[in-house]
This record gives C-alpha cells, sequence and structure tokens, in this order.
C-alpha cells in the first residue's frame, strides 16, 4: 500500500521547469517531485501513528488522495474534498520554486560559491520560522518559508561534492545548528581540474578527494570571473564554466557523463528532505504537522460580530447558530476543524479569537454583550481583515451587522486580501424598524460588492426574521463544497441561466439575492417549478427577506438544468453542493534564467498579455477518474466566456492559457466528464478577478526581529498611462509604516521603493503580519496590490536539542498480547537550555507519567511509558521552548515469556542515570 500512495505523488510537470533539479530523458527528478515523494511518506507515516494512537486502523480503500485522506481523517461520515491538501502542497512547491527566481543571484540560497555557513544559516533560522509560525497556528508562512528552505537544502546535494566524496547519508549539520559544518575548502585552495568538453564524470582533484574537502562549484551569471582553480557550476547560463578550470559540478541535470551522482543526489535530497520534515514533526506534534499539510476537515466556522447596543439579538442569533453547528456536526467529517471570532464595534476591534476547541468558540461567543454604539457607522471592514488574514484561505466569513462602514478606505485592502486567499464573504445585515441606524441599500452597498466580489451573499433582514436566513451558515459550514454556478445582474432583467448537475453532487442549493425576483426552475427532463410554489416536486423553496433559498430534492436528477430569474432590480444567484470533484488555481507568469519556468502571481495578472493558469483537478477516486474538457474565464455580469487552451499536465494538473481575456470581473469556469459514471460536471471558483496595467513586485528574502526596523523594497510600473500613483500601504498588526504615499510613474519603466516598519519588541516569535501594498492610477482608473506574509523571529539562544535516553524497560511480551503489558524508563533534561516545552507520545498507543526532580537548578524529567504488547513501538518527542526536538525511540520484542525487566526498580534506575546523565552534558564541579 504504501508504494500506491508513494503513486499519489504525481507532480506538476510545469513545475518542473522552475526547479534546480531538472528532468532529462524522462527522469523527472526535480524539486517537486523530490518534495512530493517525502512528504506522501511523511504523511503516511504520521497518519498511520495517529490512527494507531486513536486505537483504529488506518487502511486507504485506495491510492486516490481523497481515500488517503478519509482514512487519514477517520470514519467519520460525510464527502472528503482533497482541495485543501492540494493548495497546501501548492503553497510549498510554488515558493520552492520561486527561489530560482527571485533569489537567482544569491548564492547562499543556492549553495554555490562555497557558501556553506550562510547557506546552512538560512536553513536553520528557516526551520526555526517554520516552527514558530505552526506555534502561532500561522500555517499559510510555515508552508511558504519550508518551501524556500527545501529548495536551498536540496540544491546542496547537487550542487555541492558531497555526492562526490562518496557520501551515502545526509548531511546533518545544515539542519542541526549545534553541530559544526568542517572541512570547507578556503578560497585560496583549487578544486577542480580543466575539462574543455564540459561533459567530465568527474572533475575534482584527487587531493580535495583524498582530504575530503567540501566544496561548490561557482555561478557566473553576470561575469565570468571566479577564484583560481575553481569549480564552477556549469551549463550554457554559467559564464564561469568557460574559464579555466572548465565544465562543472551540478548535477541538476540526469546527464550520460554524471548519471550515477545526479541520481544519489536526487536520493540524498529526499532523505534530507524526510530528516527536515521528521524534525518538525516532532516540534509540532503529530495533529499540527497534519494540518500544516492541509489535512484537517475542511469547513472553517468564521463570525464577524458588531457588538454595538443593537446588536444583542444578532449576538443571539450567531451564538444559537454555532452551537446547532458545533453540537450537530461532532463527529462528522462537516465539523469544523477551527473556530474564528471577531468581535467589532467604534473605535475597538479584535480581538481575533482562533482556536479549533469548540468549548472554547462557545465560551468566547458567549461573552460578546451588546454595548455602545449609537453612532453608526462602524469599524466593520477592520474586523473583517482580522479575519481575512487569521482564517484558512477559501473560508467562508459570516459578518453580522445593522451599521454600515465607518473604515471605507480599507475597501482595496480587502478587496485584495480576498482576491489573495479566495476567502468568501456573506453579510447578515440587520435593522431595527424606526432606529436611528436604519439604513438603506446605498448605505450597505460596499458590504453588497464585498460579497459579490468574494462570490459570497449579502442578505439584508429584519431581526426578526435572522433565525430563518442563518441556515445558509449551516449549508456552507460542510465539507467538500463546491460552486457550480454563480452569476450577477446589475441592473436586473431577464435572463436564464443554465448549470450541470452531475452524479457525484449532493445537497445542491439555489441561492438567489435581490428585491422584487420571480423565477422558474427547469430540470434537465423539463419539469418545472416556479417561485410560488414553496414545496414542489423539484426543490423545498424559502425566502426571507432579500434571499431565497431553493433546496433540489434529492435523488437530483443529473444533466443540464436552468432557471429563468425576472427583476428589475439587482440580483445574484449562486448555485452550491457537496462532491468530491473540484478544483484550484493559481494564475502564474513565465519568468527566465537558469531554470525558467513559471511562478505564482499574487495579484491581479498583467493587462496585455495572455492569461496562464496552474489548475489542479480533484475527485473521489482520484484525477485520473476524470477527464477536463473545457476552461474557461467567465463575465460574472455578462455573457462573455473566454475558452482557454488546455494542456495536460499529468496528476490533475493542466496549464490553461486564454488568450483573450475578458476587460472586466472574471471568474474561472471547468467542465468535464466523470468516466466512471459517464456523467458530466461544471464547476467554478467563486472569488472575482481582472487584469491591470499596473505591476508591483517585492519579495520577502528575511524575517523580522522585534524591536528592529525591517525595511522592503519594492517595484512599481503600469503599462498604462504614466503620472502620479497613490501608494496604500497596510497591515493587519496596526504596526506604524514608513513609506511614500506618491510615485511617479513614467510608463514602461519600474520605479523602486521601500516600506519600513518595525514590530513591537514584546512582539512573539511566529507573529504573521500580512502585509498589502496597493498602487492607483491617476483619477482611480487602474489600480493593483501585493498581498505579502512578514514572520517575526526573535533571536535563537537555545540551538540544543533535548537530550532523552532510554535507562530501563520491564515487562513480559507473550506472543499473545493482549493480555500483557510492558513498560520502558527515560530520563530527560535540556540542560541549561530554554527548557522542556512539552513531552509527546508521537508513535505508539500508551500512557505517559513523569515526575520533575531538580539537581543544582537543572530540571531532570524521569518518565516511564506503559502499553500493551499489542503496542510494541514508541517514539517520544522532546520539545524545547525554543523549538528544538531530542527523541526517544524503542521497540519491544515479544517473546514466548522471557522477561524484559531490569534488576533494579525502575525508579531507582531512573534516578541512578539522571545523575550520570547530568555528569555527561553538565560540569558538576
Amino acid at each position: 500500500m504504501r508504494s500506491a500512495v508513494c503513486g499519489l505523488a504525481l507532480l506538476f510537470v510545469l513545475l518542473s521547469q522552475v526547479q534546480a533539479f531538472m528532468p532529462d530523458g524522462g527522469s523527472g527528478n526535480t524539486h517537486v517531485t523530490i518534495t512530493s515523494n517525502a512528504v506522501i511518506n511523511k504523511i503516511y507515516e504520521v497518519c498511520e501513528a495517529v490512527a494507531e494512537s486513536e486505537g483504529r486502523d488506518f487502511k486507504p480503500t485506495g491510492s486516490s488522495v481523497e481515500e488517503l485522506l478519509r482514512a487519514c481523517l477517520g470514519s467519520a461520515t460525510g464527502q472528503v474534498s482533497s482541495a485543501k491538501f492540494h493548495e497546501a502542497l501548492n503553497q510549498i512547491y510554488m515558493q520552492n520554486g520561486v527561489v530560482d527566481r527571485d533569489f537567482m543571484t544569491s548564492d547562499p540560497n543556492h549553495f554555490n560559491s562555497e557558501t556553506f555557513i550562510e547557506g546552512r544559516a538560512l536553513i536553520t533560522n528557516g526551520i526555526a520560522a517554520v516552527k514558530a509560525s505552526i506555534r502561532k497556528g500561522s500555517f499559510q508562512a510555515a508552508r511558504e518559508t519550508l518551501g524556500r528552505v527545501l529548495h536551498t537544502l536540496q540544491d546542496f546535494y547537487s550542487h555541492s561534492n558531497w555526492v562526490e566524496l562518496g557520501n551515502k547519508e545526509p548531511y546533518s549539520p545544515l539542519i542541526r545548528p549545534d553541530l559544526t559544518i568542517k572541512n570547507i575548502a578556503d578560497v585560496n585552495t583549487p578544486t577542480c581540474s580543466d575539462c574543455a568538453s564540459g561533459t567530465c564524470p568527474n572533475q575534482l582533484l584527487p587531493s580535495i578527494i583524498k582530504e575530503k574537502k567540501l566544496t561548490s562549484g561557482y555561478m557566473g551569471l553576470l561575469s565570468a570571473n571566479k577564484p583560481k582553480g575553481k569549480c564552477s557550476h556549469g551549463g550554457d547560463t554559467d559564464l564561469s564554466s568557460a574559464q579555466n578550470p572548465r565544465g562543472g559540478i551540478s548535477k541538476d541535470e540526469r546527464r550520460t557523463h554524471n548519471q550515477g551522482y545526479h541520481d544519489t543526489a536526487v536520493k540524498l535530497a529526499t532523505e534530507a528532505t524526510l530528516e527536515l520534515l521528521e524534525n518538525i514533526r516532532g516540534a509540532a506534534g503529530n495533529k499540527e504537522y497534519l494540518r500544516l499539510m492541509g489535512i484537517a476537515r475542511s469547513a472553517v466556522l468564521c463570525f464577524v460580530i458588531d457588538t454595538t447596543g443593537s446588536m444583542s439579538d444578532d449576538i443571539a442569533e450567531a451564538k444559537r447558530v454555532a452551537f446547532n453547528i458545533i453540537d450537530s456536526k461532532k463527529g462528522t467529517q462537516d465539523e469544523p476543524s477551527e473556530y474564528i471570532l471577531v468581535p467589532f464595534n467604534d473605535p475597538q476591534f479584535g480581538p481575533l479569537i482562533r482556536t479549533t476547541d469548540p468549548n472554547v468558540m462557545k465560551d468566547q461567543i458567549s461573552k460578546l454583550g451588546a454595548k455602545g454604539g449609537g453612532d453608526e457607522p462602524e469599524m466593520c471592514l477592520s474586523g473583517l481583515q482580522l479575519a481575512l488574514t487569521g482564517a484558512p484561505a477559501s473560508s467562508h466569513i459570516y459578518v453580522f451587522t445593522d451599521a454600515s462602514a465607518k473604515d471605507k478606505h480599507l475597501e482595496k485592502t480587502i478587496t485584495a486580501l480576498i482576491r489573495s486567499t479566495k476567502s468568501t464573504v456573506s453579510y447578515f445585515m440587520t435593522q431595527k424598524t424606526k432606529s436611528k441606524r436604519d439604513v438603506g441599500r446605498s448605505a450597505f452597498q460596499l458590504y453588497y460588492d464585498l460579497a459579490l466580489a468574494s462570490g459570497g451573499q449579502a442578505i439584508k433582514v429584519s431581526k426578526s426574521d435572522l433565525p430563518s436566513a442563518t441556515d445558509i451558515i449551516a449549508d456552507t459550514s460542510t465539507s467538500a463544497l463546491v460552486t457550480i454556478l454563480q452569476k450577477a445582474s446589475n441592473p436586473g432583467s431577464s435572463e436564464i441561466f443554465s448549470f450541470l448537475l452531475d452524479a457525484l453532487v449532493s445537497n445542491v442549493t439555489v441561492y438567489i439575492t435581490g428585491d422584487s425576483v420571480q423565477f422558474t426552475l427547469r430540470s434537465a427532463s423539463g419539469e418545472s417549478q416556479s417561485n410560488s410554489v414553496s414545496n414542489g416536486n423539484l426543490a423545498v423553496i424559502q425566502t426571507v427577506g432579500n434571499l431565497w433559498r431553493v433546496q433540489l430534492n434529492s435523488p437530483i436528477e443529473t444533466g443540464l438544468w436552468n432557471i429563468s430569474i425576472e427583476s428589475t432590480q439587482p440580483y445574484t444567484i449562486k448555485v452550491s453542493g457537496q462532491s468530491a470533484i473540484t478544483f484550484i488555481y493559481d494564475f502564474v507568469e513565465e519568468f527566465k534564467g537558469p531554470h525558467p519556468g513559471y511562478a505564482a502571481i499574487y495579484s491581479r495578472p498583467q493587462t496585455g498579455l495572455p492569461a496562464k493558469l496552474l489548475l489542479t483537478v480533484t475527485g473521489q477516486k482520484g484525477a485520473e477518474a476524470l477527464k477536463v474538457q473545457e476552461v474557461a474565464l467567465v463575465e460574472v455580469s455578462g455573457s462573455l466566456v473566454a475558452d482557454g487552451v488546455i494542456q495536460e499536465m499529468g496528476g490533475g494538473n493542466f496549464l490553461v492559457t486564454v488568450n483573450k481575456v475578458p476587460e472586466g470581473e472574471f471568474v474561472v469556469m471547468m467542465k468535464g466528464e466523470d468516466m466512471a459514471t459517464s456523467s458530466r460536471f461544471q464547476r467554478q471558483s467563486t472569488t472575482q478577478m481582472s487584469l491591470s496595467k499596473v505591476i508591483i513586485k517585492a519579495t520577502v528574502n528575511s524575517t523580522l526581529l522585534p524591536g528592529e526596523d525591517f525595511t522592503l523594497p519594492y517595484n512599481v510600473m503600469t503599462k498604462g498611462t504614466g503620472g502620479t500613483y497613490s501608494m496604500t500601504i497596510g497591515n493587519d498588526r496596526d504596526i506604524p509604516l514608513t513609506y511614500n504615499k506618491k510615485l511617479d510613474l513614467v510608463s514602461g519603466i519600474s520605479t523602486e521603493s521601500a516600506v519600513t516598519l518595525k514590530p513591537p519588541a514584546g512582539t512573539t516569535s511566529g507573529t504573521e503580519i500580512t502585509l498589502t501594498i496597493a498602487a492607483e492610477g491617476p483619477g482611480g482608473a487602474d489600480s493593483n496590490y501585493v498581498v505579502l506574509r512578514l514572520s517575526v523571529l526573535a533571536k535563537v539562544t537555545d540551538i540544543t536539542p533535548p537530550l532523552c535516553e532510554i535507562v530501563g524497560e520491564s515487562g513480559i511480551c507473550l506472543s499473545d498480547c493482549t493480555n500483557s503489558t510492558w513498560e520502558l524508563s527515560v530520563n530527560i533534561t535540556d540542560g541549561n537550555g530554554s527548557g522542556i516545552e512539552y513531552i509527546a507520545i508521537q508513535q505508539g498507543r500508551g500512557n505517559f507519567s513523569q515526575t520533575t526532580v531538580d539537581n543544582g537548578g537543572i530540571d531532570v524529567v524521569m518518565g516511564l511509558y506503559s502499553a500493551s504488547c499489542c503496542s510494541p513501538d514508541v517514539t517520544l518527542s522532546v520539545v524545547d521552548k525554543e523549538g528544538n526536538v531530542g527523541k526517544c525511540s524503542y521497540s519491544v520484542q515479544r517473546s514466548g515469556g522471557v522477561s524484559l525487566g531490569l534488576s533494579l526498580p525502575l525508579w531507582a534506575c531512573l534516578l541512578f542515570s539522571a545523575l550520570n546523565m547530568l555528569r555527561d552534558v553538565l560540569p558538576l564541579s
């Protein structure tokens, strides 16, 4: 089964083109395949350990990602979507790839030019940042950093001579700052012989091999100069490779002259990746590690609530809905994996409360009270900004308010965050009759616009009718939620909207928002039902306020349905359901260099160029059971459909090129066929996108230090009209920023600027700062944005992992394990380090008890692990406050009654060994 699951790692050939490990002749060894093979193997291992700890089997029923995820998450009912898993992996892969673009000339990022100390620092600092981000729940920041770190780590094995020196194991000092990198060739030591052909099997000088000197190739992208006698990286773009000694020692590509070295480099890079992932797993724990990899129940419950005095009814309804979802979905795949709550008032907003514990959510929402206010408007967008930056990507966020926004200056920031996160925002807008806070559509228009931009709903109801409207929250707080159709009409008109329903979609609901709406629903076979029939042959129809909720009856007839709508007022329609068939996507752009390829665009794509998308398709039995037939960009408020040219890349991945892009707002539409059922399907993205002539480029190259200035350079260019552009830069931590608010741009010329910020001195490691940079042209004619995630990391003073020592085992394990137990005793200490943060059972289904003793100011933990002989393996993970990891692993052997016990009583043995261990690690004089 493990080999079948490894087959899930069918990965982006497209992304392979951006990597330093390059494919050749079908080899396909790239940074992406190396990373994915390691990731899938580690996920399988962690899922097995979690299942064992919970006393259940881990037996994927097939080789698809969905079947792996279902087995990993348990036997709970409900559909499973792998979209968030693919989304998480793509974040790692994309950041891995952009190292070749953003840090093309940086030697340490690639271990070029013998920069081993500097390269190792990038890795170890990055690992510390990943661990800190996980502790703070900032998983996207952790994934992005992890991707960059893995690129540098893997490059060591293809760019250095580690393989040529005959090494068969990864070089652990690269990820262990407590170990020393030894025997580096100094700058004056020649390392290579001349190779005129550039295809010599091994150019290293015999003295380098004999003395085990560590070296790497020099890379001359801008200059041919290199120190005398030094190896070059090699390749057409390396100018130094034409200087004596010619050639190069790169093992990026599998060529005739270096096949063995290349294969070994790939093997060691994979093993090193596994070693690094295991280190992070040990620090994070099994459950948090799986969340890092996007393996969690997909539903997230996120409320942003106005707490001013007139909102008591709304708060009570939000509490009722939250309690109902928590209680009714417990133990199912629809149970939310995370709960987020953001209150706002005026002038206060926040804090963001984020928890995986449903009881904490219940407690926090119960504490909310309605007070103050009365001087509408309120700080709604500030609260929403916290939710958008704090919630996972692709979340559904629900805003409760009866007031317009006071902080409208944040509109462009909110729009940028919606597009960046692909999250959906729905508003519940209430009012009291004859209230001073009574507002009409014009005052709420911003909410209508933001809801439409995100693919959400803007629902306006009376406070007494609010309980009837919040059913939509239960509908969308579910796993495997997909959008089948989303359209808008403004001004209102008479239109017919068609949509495909397939055999693998369930719980289909149509939502229509708008005033004075009439509609008729028609099935694939021609049956119809008008909005005046509340309980008909096709659906159950409910109406409250400006919302129509149309729940299709089961079983659902497959085929082409349509709904005709008549209204003179603006309206929206959305068709959604539950299905494992879905897609994720990123707009990408091509870049040049030694390893050219594609990188994700985290802003609006550029006007005047074909739009390119990297699209990943998932299904219940894997992508191989699906046939993608159409991918198009479609107008939400129009009829234009811009078809794309589809290039299949393997493993459910497609490169789509759209040559003529709609000029207005558009979304992505995909159609295809499920080959198992011969049923055609239709899926649509929710987040609206548009093109821009403005281009903003910024690169995050390090973490931020608390209490110190951090300057981030960025470039702005327009392909449109030049002039004075307004710059708006903001962050979700309310940290003061220093930057030029106006930039004079000349068309076609890039202008450089910078923003400086200083995290407060007390900012904890792992704190994520979401920075939004927006540029707007003269008169607001054009604009664009870029969203960056910055991580704060305090200086790490403890780099030594805790020590875990096995000092004894006891018990009799017979061939029949059911009635026998065993015990393991351990001593644990962190010496003079930062101190033990926690001890966890990483593998095994047993119990761990501990006692701490003080010895001269040093804490020693004496631990006892006990388990059934049916659970013979254990790994204890010991993590200190800096995230350094120590481990104890043991496997008990079953025997026909032979005791594994020691002659000394266990606790006496523990104390005796603790004192001996202290003598080993500390001066006891």
